[in-house]
């Protein structure tokens, strides 16, 4: 395989930037591109980068060699300072070397393929990345770090065990020896699909893409979803005006609160308006409440009549309705709504967000252990069936071929989950999920 590069940090102004490359032969470069050598792998060294001559910056670089690196093989580190003038000269002095850029997960592909990882703990790359709460965290942690790889590889050999006494019981049919009876393999078997029923239910099924939660605020104009949107950010993100309608098209952005992650979206009032650019932004925030996980209205004392029609707009979305502004006066009547608070001051705003993390916490993994992709769920669907099929059989004391035949194809089944045997097309479908770099 070729050398390839990456820029594994986002492209932006940053304190730092890392470099990775990775490829046979792609340690021959550094005494070219450092002004002193790198003697020990695995050590960290600071060193001027240098292209032709001319400097490019004072950075940290740090090598391994084959086997020991993530990808299975040579690959080396530059951490340089994150500026895009550095960014692009390294860039540029990678590309001299004749290195190629890496594609969406590259790096985690070819550790992969020199076995390093499973597919399975491959996968999983991506739901550490995307884990948008703890629990999520935990359970794509557990299936990284080969749990869920481990529990696979011990139902494979189970039944490994059992194909030998069916085998057995067909090769040597003529022996005065009751393979299937002396091996216990109908009990091992009823066994076997239990406890395999048990670990299906210990995986959580993720998304194929990316699983993060969105919130999404709407209401009638001048409610105060923008000054809500940005006292949730801790920033301005949004622009505040007492004049209605100045929302006009989708403002995203992201909040971490009590070890959840999740999106929030302003969108623009809902009102009536001859307002084309408005109007636009309406009709586009009505379509995007369908991809919403909660929905926030947010009212105020002079619109709190449209409730109702807004919660119409909703349809059977998560909705949470919120009475804003409560500096302005006493509110006696809440009825209907779920928090009084007020956006300016701050009141009321503790509340709104532990309630609206616990909210998206429940739409994660709860009690289940690993990760799992809707890719696994099928492969194991098929894997219990056949199972089951091969004990039905076997009671019946018939089709001793069909019954080990079962067993393979079960087997085959979990081959694929871990990657043992898998299509290039299936590895390319996989691995274009990740962030370039990784």
């Amino acid at each position: 395989m070729s050398v390839v590069f990456a820029l594994a940090t986002p492209a932006s102004r940053s304190a730092l930037c890392v470099f990775r490359v990775s490829g046979e032969g792609c340690l021959d470069c550094l005494k070219d591109i450092c002004n002193a050598p790198l003697v020990k792998p695995r050590v960290f060294y600071n060193r001027l980068l240098v292209s032709q001559g001319a400097l490019v910056d004072s950075v940290g670089i740090v090598f391994f060699e084959g086997a020991n690196s993530y990808t299975g093989e040579d690959s080396f580190e530059i951490y340089a300072h994150g500026g895009l003038a550095v960014m692009g000269s390294v860039v540029e002095l990678l590309q001299e070397q004749g290195f190629n850029e890496a594609g969406p997960g590259e790096f985690t592909k070819r550790a992969f393929l020199n076995n390093k990882l499973s597919l399975s703990e491959a996968e999983s790359v991506v739901d550490v990345i995307n884990a948008s709460n703890k629990r999520a965290l935990e359970a794509s942690t557990n299936s990284l770090v080969g749990g869920f790889s481990a529990e696979v590889f011990d139902f494979s050999e189970k039944i490994d065990v059992l194909r030998k006494h069916v085998e057995g019981s067909i090769d040597f049919s003529d022996e005065d020896y009751d393979f299937i009876k002396e091996g216990g393999v109908l009990d091992s078997l009823s066994c076997l699909c239990a406890d395999f029923g048990g670990f299906i239910s210990k995986c959580y099924v993720s998304g194929e893409s990316d699983s993060k939660k969105m919130v999404m605020f709407v209401g009638p104009p001048n409610s105060g979803k923008s000054s809500l949107f940005n006292r949730l950010l801790g920033s301005d993100r949004a622009l505040v005006s007492s004049s209605p309608g100045t929302t006009r098209d989708l403002i995203e952005s992201e909040v971490f609160y009590n070890n959840l992650s999740f999106g929030v979206v302003d969108t623009a009032g809902l009102r009536k308006t001859t307002n084309i650019i408005e109007k636009s932004g309406i009709t586009l925030a009505l379509k995007k409440i369908k991809e919403a996980d909660v929905v926030v209205g947010v009212f105020d004392d002079g619109n709190r009549a449209r409730l109702s029609e807004v919660v119409s707009l909703v349809g059977d979305k998560l909705f949470v309705a919120v009475l804003n502004k409560s500096d302005l006066g006493d509110f006696e009547d809440v009825k209907g709504f779920d928090f009084l608070l007020s956006a300016k001051t701050g009141a009321g705003i503790v509340e709104f967000k532990d309630s609206l993390s616990k909210l998206l916490e429940e739409k994660g993994p709860g009690d289940q252990k690993y990760f799992a992709r809707m890719r696994h769920v099928r492969l194991f669907d098929r894997c219990l069936n056949s199972l089951e099929s091969s004990m039905l059989k076997l009671k019946k004391g018939e089709d001793l071929d069909l019954a080990a035949e079962d067993l393979r194809l079960a087997r085959a089944d979990l081959d694929e989950v871990v990657g043992v045997k898998t299509a290039d097309s299936l590895l390319g479908d996989i691995f274009n999920d990740f962030c370039i770099g990784k």
